[in-house]
């Protein structure tokens, strides 16, 4: 919502396909009805509608047309602007930085930096301004791991320009999802995403989430590139961008559009009933070139989530991306396991089968024709991912270096005994 009544603006820019520098695409308003409710109007620009190149900005909401989008969800923010805006972590830190606690959602949009995810970007001038490419470089992590920590923790940061100069670079990768601190940086590679480690952490969530997309890998998903390196005592995640790509001439930037904007969904309970994997699978169906392998992924996704006692699956660490016209899945990301105390039922963030969100290989099966599944191709996968988490997730941790002590408190996550049991076994053992 706006902080006041008068009309707030901004235009939307997009890097297309093929490109390295960004073009005006539209414009933004926001604006509040009479009783404070956001309204959001977004309108293409003729000439850029008129662009042999012109793409949509989203497959959902706001497609290639001459008319003006209205929308009233998310404080009046379309999804595909929301998913280029920051994340709750990058929120903390554009307050941080702006001085003050209380913004407008433009604020956020307008605040956050050029190299957000995706490839739009916003500003006040009709006129995209040229791309920063001043990126941090991975032997920076060990001052961005000190105020991150300082961060957390709502300490000041120490009054100095190196300070100050590192603490506007953490706006950097305020948007890539997530609550836990991260910013961006980069090495000859391209971009990565780092993220830290926090000094109230349960277990090393770094070597853990690197564990987990190995593990992905093994069971035949298609995950982001990652690793880990130690700075100074301290364990941090990369995780590779999977949304740029660089060359000579700067990087090519991919679409990318969230699962919650493809479910029309937002971040609230009043939403849940639209988060679901079976649903996403419809969209995905509709939106992607190759519905049944984009399908299929997914149902690999929501198995593998179930096996891990992943409860974190929630639309937005689900997205698909457009590199060029065509979308797809994006590569897997934020996969981490959990261990709540049920031994015998264990939900989902998402919808996954006829009984809601149970996290239950009988449950899995019942929606199997949705992801383009027969049953026995179904049952296959599930039997083989069974297998492959049971046998190899200790391995696969352990040599990803993590502890045997964060082995023990992680184990009860994998195959938990419930993901076998029928709903009348689950009933009985709670009862």
């Amino acid at each position: 919502m706006t902080s006041s009544a008068s009309p707030a603006e901004c235009f939307v820019y997009i890097t297309l396909p093929g490109q390295t520098e960004p073009v005006t695409a539209g414009r933004f308003i926001l604006t509040q009805d009479r009783l404070g409710a956001a309204i959001g109007r977004f309108v293409y620009g003729r000439s850029y509608r008129e662009r042999p190149d012109a793409v949509e900005l989203d497959p959902v909401e706001l497609r290639l047309a001459p008319r003006t989008y209205e929308t009233t969800a998310m404080n009046g923010v379309f999804g595909a602007l929301r998913d280029a805006g920051p994340d709750y972590w990058g929120r903390r830190v554009i307050e941080r930085h702006a001085g003050r606690a209380q913004l407008g959602e433009l604020d956020y949009l307008l605040h956050s930096p050029d190299d957000r995810a995706g490839a739009l970007g916003f500003g006040l001038g009709p006129q995209p301004p040229g791309p920063r490419r001043n990126f941090n470089q991975t032997l920076d992590l060990e001052k961005l791991q000190t105020i991150a920590d300082a961060l957390v923790k709502e300490e000041e940061v120490a009054p100095d320009a190196v300070a100050r100069q590192v603490e506007e670079l953490l706006l950097i990768g305020t948007s890539l999802g997530g609550a836990r601190p991260k910013t961006v940086v980069e090495d000859r590679e391209g971009l990565w995403i780092a993220k830290f480690n926090r000094t109230d952490d349960k277990w090393n969530y770094a070597r853990v989430e690197h564990s987990m997309l190995v593990l992905a890998r093994q069971c035949g998903l298609t995950t982001s590139e990652s690793k880990v390196v130690t700075i100074a005592g301290r364990d941090v995640l990369l995780v590779k961008r999977f949304d740029r790509e660089k060359t000579e001439e700067g990087y090519l930037r991919a679409r990318m559009v969230s699962g919650l904007t493809l479910l029309r969904a937002e971040d609230n309970h009043r939403s849940r009933s639209k988060w679901s994997y079976v649903l996403l699978a419809e969209e995905l169906r509709r939106a992607c070139a190759e519905p049944k392998r984009q399908a299929n992924e997914l149902f690999r996704r929501m198995c593998f989530n179930a096996l891990i006692s992943n409860i974190d699956d929630h639309p937005r660490n689900h997205a698909i991306i457009a590199k060029n016209t065509d979308w797809k899945l994006s590569p897997a990301y934020d996969l981490t396991p959990s261990t709540p105390v049920s031994l015998e039922q264990r939900d989902l963030a998402l919808i996954c089968g006829d009984q809601g969100r149970f996290a239950n290989a009988a449950n899995l099966l019942t929606q199997a024709e949705r992801f383009l599944l027969t049953r026995p191709e179904a049952e296959a996968i599930i039997a083989e991912m069974e297998v492959r988490v049971r046998d190899s997730w200790y391995e696969v941790m352990r040599t990803a270096g993590i502890s045997e002590r964060d082995c023990d408190l992680l184990k009860g996550a994998f195959v938990y005994p419930g993901f076998r049991q029928t709903r009348e076994q689950t009933n009985s053992s709670i009862g």
